[in-house]
């Protein structure tokens, strides 16, 4: 059985113009293979409500589960909450319990919950809370998509809180092998031992180190005896070959 499947949406433009770099999606592929989902797609789109609302309703439509990253702060450009609410054709307004996490939380902290952390409060009817132990304002699972917050440390604690309400299948594993060689001369093989190998899947990753051409070729699959049994078949071919 295939395992489930996973997306992911990066939101906001200060991805795009390069201001700030992304770390969320790096977190999310190392967890989802750990436990046995694929994720297949990344996209990452502007502060643009059409642009949101289409990728969410493509992305819930094509697979299993989708991760959002940012967009649910307090700020007017956190459009996040607003574009998933109409992507399912939810009503969106100030919930009572993640009113009162928040509350309890500035509370705590001395601060005045204002009308614009009254914000973070907004959340799509029946959507369910996402635990956020670091700032206490909550990200949302809608459908199967579940919405989280851009800042890597809260997004990293809300994907904790969710992974274990998941099913996943069986771990990937990966295995890397070196060739001192340019993929001009590996490419055939590689090629005909990708088709006797059909359940892994090859990635050749070029690299020229002191004038000499080679490539990393990385083997992934499940379960680890494929991959393993791969990874013999390839240097076999190629003596020269180092794990």
């Amino acid at each position: 059985m295939a395992n489930p499947t996973a997306a992911m949406l990066v939101i906001g433009d200060e991805i795009l113009s390069g201001r700030t770099r992304d770390a969320n999606m790096h977190h999310l592929a190392g967890r989802l293979t750990e436990a046995g989902i694929d994720l297949k797609e990344v996209r990452i789109v502007s502060d643009d409500r059409d642009a949101i609302i289409a990728a969410v309703t493509a992305l819930s439509q094509a697979y299993d589960a989708v991760f959002t990253s940012g967009g649910i702060g307090p700020t007017h450009d956190d459009i996040t909450a607003d574009c998933i609410a109409a992507a399912f054709g939810a009503e969106i307004g100030v919930r009572e319990d993640a009113r009162q996490l928040l509350q309890d939380h500035y509370d705590r902290q001395g601060m005045e919950f204002n009308e614009a952390r009254m914000r973070m409060a907004r959340i799509p009817d029946g959507a369910t809370l996402i635990d956020n132990p670091v700032s206490a304002a909550p990200g949302f699972i809608m459908g199967n998509v579940h919405v989280m917050a851009g800042v890597p440390s809260v997004f990293q604690a809300m994907l904790a809180s969710v992974l274990p309400g998941l099913t996943g299948g069986e771990p990937l594993t990966s295995v890397s092998v070196r060739i001192d060689r340019g993929e001009g001369d590996i490419a055939g093989p590689l090629a005909k031992l990708a088709g006797d190998h059909p359940e892994v899947s090859f990635g050749s990753y070029p690299f020229i180190r002191d004038g000499l051409y080679g490539a990393n070729i990385v083997i992934r699959g499940a379960p680890a005896a494929n991959v393993e049994a791969a990874a013999d078949a390839l240097c076999a071919i190629f003596p020269e070959a180092v794990r």
